[in-house]
């Protein structure tokens, strides 16, 4: 097929990539002006051959040279940056899980920026081990003998079953051989580990004498794994870990029990469904206890593994954990968590995810008429702002029963120029990003997940949003 003669004519007029560079600033690296200038040109040779009358104004100079500026900003960018969460989903996997503490964020840039005792013992000056800076902790918290802490969950099930039940039976009910986010399978973590399932009961009841007429000289653990992510109601029945161990402690079997999202206060308290504490499933003689520290622990990404020493031991000698030990950072961010745990009264107050999960009805409508009163000032035809209830989730595959009252701004789009679906995207394209939820056309903004500084942030957006939309 051949060009026509305005579309040669067109590309005739397009510069050169050395042409160009030179007018870039010198602060980005070469490579990258390199990449932009290519990008964008290989982008206006698409539109001009795919053209039947492409445009002549798109191949003016300070056209090119503003979609170049433009595109290598967007290369210089991070791609992994800050958003403002309005979903009201506080432990969500997709945008970063807990959020950290403010009170830990000095710890965290002292040990970034210069050399720490991560492996040194400064009392004796030889080799120390990373584990000793949260291990005490942990043990204190919960009164386990020994602690591990390594990169997640996950691995904290895959290496203990690979420890401790290698080539030999794992016992566990059906029903709860679950599948939680990213497809992780129970019986194929197990597989992996080489570890042998043996699957007792029905998906819904499972009774105390199927573990018992299970349990054979293969016998390696006595595995429970809490259904944190999906309830089953109706005709149930699942044995208790106190009774497990019970049985485990006769026939001479470990109990080991995943609790998947782990955490060290009493939810039912502050008017939320009581969730097993950590301290609970050890007080009840579980050998070995593992969860997450980024869920409803609030602090960093880690799987931590508790319980009897002579178990962790086992774990800390073998030669995986070396594979799955956590980093520097995480460890002293995971530390500044449990230490606030030492005051429970205040961790509730300062570690994000606890304090979002239990804020007062009468805070999230103050907080709720505050974000409407700057909106509704910005004076927006075409959107009505109003505060509405809803329910926010605890996310993180903790708690899927619980329905938190929350209150949320909502932008109700009054005439064909906006939509929901468009304010969405205008938002998200913000910087930093407005993440939102869309219920029956309108844009929600659940106030629970926001934070004090993000007022400012979503005031600009919607104002920013509104511009765009009304060209």
């Amino acid at each position: 097929m051949g060009y026509s003669q305005s579309q040669k004519e067109l590309l005739k007029k397009l510069p050169k990539v050395d042409e160009l560079i030179q007018t870039l600033s010198d602060e980005a690296p070469r490579r990258v002006r390199v990449t932009a200038c290519r990008d964008v040109l290989d982008s206006l040779r698409s539109y001009i051959l795919s053209s039947q009358e492409p445009d002549p104004d798109s191949v003016k100079y300070e056209t090119i040279k503003k979609q170049i500026e433009m595109r290598l900003a967007s290369l210089l960018m991070p791609s992994l940056r800050p958003v403002v969460n309005a979903t009201g989903v506080v432990i969500h996997t997709n945008l970063g899980r807990s959020l950290l503490p403010k009170e830990i964020f000095q710890s965290l840039l002292d040990i970034a920026g210069r050399y720490s005792n991560l492996e040194y013992n400064l009392e004796k000056g030889i080799r120390g081990s990373r584990y000793s800076h949260v291990e005490e902790l942990l043990c204190d918290l919960t009164g386990a003998e020994s602690a591990l802490v390594v990169n997640n969950n996950a691995a904290a099930v895959l290496i203990t079953l690979e420890t401790l039940a290698k080539g030999r039976e794992v016992i566990v009910s059906r029903g709860e051989l679950v599948e939680i986010g990213g497809s992780f399978r129970i019986p194929d973590v197990m597989a992996k580990s080489g570890a042998i399932l043996r699957e007792v009961g029905t998906t819904n009841r499972t009774h105390l004498r199927d573990y018992e007429s299970a349990i054979g000289e293969q016998t390696a653990l006595l595995l429970k794994v809490h259904q944190s992510n999906f309830q089953m109601v109706g005709f149930t029945m699942a044995v208790s870990v106190s009774d497990l161990a019970e049985l485990g402690a006769i026939h001479g079997v470990p109990v080991f029990e995943d609790l998947g999202s782990g955490n060290f206060i009493d939810f039912s308290r502050y008017g939320i469904m009581h969730e097993p504490m950590v301290q609970e499933s050890l007080a009840a003689g579980a050998d070995l206890v593992s969860f997450s520290g980024d869920k409803l622990l609030g602090g960093s990404q880690a799987g931590i593994i508790i319980g009897k020493k002579e178990f962790v031991d086992r774990i800390k000698e073998n030669p995986m954990n070396r594979a799955v030990r956590i980093d520097k950072l995480t460890l002293v961010a995971l530390e500044g968590v449990l230490r606030l745990y030492q005051d429970p009264e205040r961790a509730v107050k300062v570690i994000p995810t606890l304090n979002m999960l239990c804020l007062p009805s009468d805070e999230l409508k103050s907080r709720a008429r505050r974000l409407q009163r700057r909106l509704r000032a910005l004076k927006l035809p075409g959107i009505l702002i109003n505060t509405v209830e809803t329910i926010s989730r605890v996310g993180g595959g903790a708690l899927p029963l619980q329905q938190l009252k929350s209150v949320a701004v909502a932008l109700t789009p009054e005439n064909k120029a906006f939509s929901a679906v468009r304010i969405e995207a205008e938002l998200r394209k913000n910087e930093p990003p407005v993440i939102v939820r869309i219920e029956e056309d309108q844009v929600l903004m659940d106030i629970r997940t926001v934070q004090e500084e993000d007022y400012r942030i979503i005031t600009q957006a919607v104002a920013s949003a509104h511009s765009r939309l009304s060209k």
